[in-house]
């Protein structure tokens, strides 16, 4: 299942934006953070696919959820202004946001070429 985030975890697991001002991803997994709102149709729709991929890749990539009415601050951070919105972010590098309830191809597709692989370089680098 997909852990749900508040700010605080979202600073200790993600990025601490306040200690921080260039990116820097505090986690050792690739990780997908979903950006959704209980009242939003195709969150609703891809919330479960996204519960499905984290059984899927679990010891792989962390999957997260952010509600955006009670995480405000951290929609605006990420300047989200339509849900769901998807943040992928490899183990090095820069995130990258996705809008709207892709299909679980699409996410699969991400996973395996963006997000898994930077786990692997930075295996082999250390």
């Amino acid at each position: 299942m997909s852990e749900h985030l508040n700010k605080q975890d979202f600073r200790d697991k993600v990025f601490d934006f306040e200690k921080n001002k260039e990116w820097k991803y505090e986690g050792t997994l690739p990780a997908l953070v979903d950006f959704w709102a209980p009242w939003c149709g195709p969150c609703r729709m891809v919330g479960p696919v996204i519960d499905e991929l984290s059984d899927e890749y679990a010891g792989k990539v962390n999957f997260y959820k952010i509600n955006t009415d009670e995480e405000q601050d951290l929609a605006g951070l990420f300047g989200i202004q339509s849900i769901p919105s998807l943040l992928f972010i490899p183990v090095h590098g820069e995130p990258k946001m996705a809008m709207g309830a892709l299909p679980k191809k699409e996410l699969k597709r991400i996973i395996e070429s963006d997000l898994i692989p930077s786990m692997q370089k930075s295996a082999s680098v250390q």
